[in-house]
């Protein structure tokens, strides 16, 4: 949430503020792709490390110098830092749980925790100083690499022989995860960049906008946890999530006025959102052979990181033409195209109770 708040006091344009967040999402994309390949290579454990030295490098960055150099350098190096983290860490606990689904929703449940205290944090300090609330980020994931050492030394992924033919990401169940995935991540680099931009333009404090912030991240964790409980495979939760998702995410803007409507709205949208993030890399990783599941994962990945790029750079296209409210309610459809692929969903996963 700070890094937004950063570019727009240092002065920077809506438009700029979401190329700058687009080109964290670039870098995120390119790790992406590339990780399934690292995996076979070096264990999980490993490019979680590595992730956690490089997002507190990313922060590190920006909190001594706002200009373009600096802050371009640090969202090239948080994108490859989330990308690398996050895909370690959920092949790391799908490997370790006899569940996919059960195993995605405790590291959610856990990155969610994070992701309500941060923005809190992060907007009661930014009244004061935003450099301090990036001071304390780059504490934070530095504090991050002591537990990483004592993970679980599992081994590289092995080459698998006779794998089907085609790209992984058009196998049935991996197709539908990778939608899932596409859906979450559009959410969320909204809600990393003009989510606060419109609660801002609505004249709300520093210290409502990580308020509110933290609701949608709280109702994420919600449904991050509460989906393990539930028949992943069934269509009518994708479609339920994914329009869920999509249009409470459109009327944003438009009611950020509001911090009770705007807050509603966030928190529908995050609860949406939580569940098809745990959803889409379970349904991913239960339809391939194990020694893929990294691969599984980063697909999944790859499509919400490719969202997490188009989203804010969709906005900053679209507000060249008409205004915020408009381009975000357009955008919000857009997250909600995804639903039309559930007919090629069963009705009900074949692990679901």
């Amino acid at each position: 949430m700070a890094l937004p708040l950063l570019a727009l006091s240092a002065g920077y344009s809506s438009i700029e503020v979401g190329v700058l967040t687009a080109l964290s999402a670039v870098a995120q994309l390119g790790i992406r792709l590339v990780i399934g390949a690292l995996m076979r290579r070096y264990p999980d454990w490993l490019l979680v490390l590595l992730a956690a030295l490089l997002l507190a490098t990313s922060t590190a960055i920006v909190s001594v110098s706002a200009a373009l150099v600096p802050f371009v350098l640090c969202e090239l190096a948080q994108g490859a830092a989330r990308g690398a983290f996050w895909t370690g860490s959920q092949t790391h606990v799908v490997r370790g749980s006899a569940s996919a689904v059960s195993g995605m929703a405790k590291v959610n449940l856990a990155s969610a925790v994070g992701l309500l205290v941060g923005p809190v944090a992060a907007g009661l300090l930014a009244e004061q100083s935003l450099r301090t609330a990036l001071v304390l980020a780059t504490v934070v994931a530095g504090l991050t690499c002591v537990p990483t050492l004592f993970l679980d030394k599992l081994p590289p992924f092995r080459r698998v022989k006779d794998r089907p033919p085609g790209l992984l990401w058009t196998r049935p169940g991996v197709d539908v995860g990778c939608a899932a995935g596409a859906t979450a991540g559009a959410w969320r680099g909204l809600l990393g960049s003009y989510v606060p931009v419109a609660l801002d333009a609505a004249r709300q404090s520093s210290s409502v906008i990580g308020a509110l912030v933290s609701v949608a991240n709280a109702a994420s964790l919600i449904g991050a946890a509460s989906v393990a409980r539930l028949a992943r495979g069934s269509r009518r939760l994708f479609v339920t999530a994914t329009l869920g998702c999509g249009f409470s995410t459109a009327l944003v803007a438009w009611s950020a006025g509001s911090a009770v409507v705007a807050g509603l709205l966030l928190a529908i949208s995050g609860l949406a959102a939580g569940a098809l993030q745990t959803v889409g890399p379970a349904l991913a990783t239960d339809s391939v052979h194990p020694e893929e599941r990294g691969d599984a994962i980063a697909a999944s990945g790859t499509f919400r990181a490719g969202a997490l790029f188009a989203s804010p750079l969709l906005m900053a296209g679209l507000l060249g033409t008409v205004a915020l409210g408009p381009a975000m309610a357009l955008v919000g459809l857009a997250i909600a195209a995804p639903s039309l692929m559930a007919r090629r969903l069963p009705v009900a996963h074949p692990d679901a109770p």
